[in-house]
């Protein structure tokens, strides 16, 4: 028997479990929690600073938290948008959890906050197993990363509600292949949105802040495939005992 399986599905019973009283803390609040997740050099920061420039420039209470192995370089760079930001540091763990997420926001989240953007460890594998009361997941690649992303890591882009293409303005000088990238998201995600930006140029960036805002504000989303056979597995190794659904998982 392999005790290493055993173990994770007991950190993930434990994380699912944390998950939904991060939602109904976050629900309690009326704030909307984005959960950004990529490999590490995609440009999810850059993109992120835009769009809490934006929504603080728009009026939408915004915040982030931003989390990274060691160092604390990001959370500078998005506190330049005049959101409330905060970084938690994982100490080497690849991924953020919901009791470390939970942890963070119970004594600091504004009041207020309409939206909070978590920005998830630059990673495409350990992340994408763990709910983090989220109710907009998002996967990002840029196009300086190569066409076969999607379907190199299935679980982060197949358990996405939306798929967003960074660096856009690098595509040509790259020799990105645009159709074979979005064939390789639709074969891991059928149906799920893609947008395509640039956090340089500003391509794109108002119509995905658009997007969350209509998310936030009740329109209906996309739900994977692999999220509703998460959903069954979820129910499996909590012990029998039905767990409340929720917006992704």
């Amino acid at each position: 028997m392999c005790r290493t399986v055993d173990l994770h599905q007991a950190v993930l019973a434990k994380n699912d479990e944390n998950a939904l009283a991060l939602r109904r803390f976050l629900a309690s609040r009326g704030t909307v929690a984005v959960n950004l997740m990529s490999s590490p050099g995609s440009g999810k920061t850059a993109l992120l600073e835009q769009l809490l420039t934006r929504a603080v420039a728009a009026g939408t209470p915004a915040a982030a938290v931003t989390a990274d192995l060691a160092t604390e370089n990001d959370a500078t760079r998005l506190a330049r948008s005049g959101a409330p930001v905060q970084q938690i540091l994982t100490d080497g763990l690849c991924h953020l959890e919901a009791g470390m997420l939970q942890a963070r926001l119970e004594d600091w989240l504004p009041d207020g906050t309409r939206l909070l953007f978590v920005e998830n460890v630059g990673n495409l594998v350990c992340p994408a197993s763990y709910d983090l009361g989220e109710t907009l997941r998002i996967a990002l690649a840029s196009v300086t990363e190569g066409e076969d992303k999607p379907v190199k890591y299935p679980a982060a882009f197949g358990l996405a509600q939306l798929v967003v293409v960074t660096k856009t303005d690098l595509a040509d000088a790259v020799g990105f292949a645009r159709e074979t990238f979005l064939g390789g998201v639709q074969q891991v995600n059928p149906g799920v949105p893609v947008l395509e930006t640039s956090a340089r140029t500003g391509e794109g960036v108002d119509a995905l802040l658009a997007h969350i805002l209509r998310g936030a504000e009740g329109e209906e989303t996309h739900t994977p495939v692999l999220a509703r056979q998460h959903e069954k597995h979820l129910h499996s190794h909590a012990n029998g005992t039905v767990r409340e659904p929720g917006p992704v998982s």
